[in-house]
């Protein structure tokens, strides 16, 4: 038994720490979200598309976001046109909370724990809005591509970033670096 230990110590904390953060997410989503009546995303996804057109309006393009009529989700447009869609999956609030349930259960130091699931956490949002804008701009460029572009070629981004955050951390600030 000894010998699987840290295993089963791994896999309580990760899913400790993972239950509690999915469920204060969830309560937050329930409570900051309207689908009846005039649809009106989480505060945090209207945060993303907003600072998303802030970014592509710093390159020059011709930027906005306005909240989807139909469902729960912001429109991003480019010169007018409706190009992507921001819904509640792409605001990295879920990955952020895989990401630190990692950190958690390969834990280090408190400090160095805390601190890396807070600099890590910040550092895949401004990640995740710079893919997003780049999307929303490859979009509108090349829309032929689209299926492409979101299926394999921005996942890949941000669960690359999250993967090398992860290795960073087991190999530089876990209990169990060599």
């Amino acid at each position: 038994m000894k010998k699987h230990k840290n295993i089963v110590v791994f896999l309580v904390k990760f899913f400790a720490t993972y239950f509690v953060l999915f469920s204060i997410y969830s309560f937050y989503l329930q409570n900051s979200q309207q689908k009846k009546g005039a649809f009106e995303t989480a505060s945090v996804t209207t945060k993303v598309a907003k600072q998303t057109t802030g970014l592509l309006r710093f390159f020059g393009y011709d930027a906005d976001y306005m909240q989807h009529q139909e469902e729960l989700s912001v429109k991003l447009l480019i010169q007018g046109n409706y190009t992507v869609r921001v819904i509640e999956g792409c605001n990295s609030v879920s990955l952020i909370i895989l990401f630190i349930s990692f950190i958690v259960a390969f834990s280090g130091s408190l400090k160095a724990t805390i601190l890396f699931s807070f600099l890590g956490s910040i550092f895949i949002f401004g990640i995740n809005i710079l893919r997003i804008a780049f999307l929303t701009v490859m979009i509108y460029k090349y829309p032929k591509h689209q299926e492409f572009l979101h299926t394999l070629v921005f996942p890949a981004i941000i669960y690359g970033t999250v993967f090398l955050l992860w290795v960073l951390w087991v190999h530089k600030f876990s209990k169990y670096k060599k």
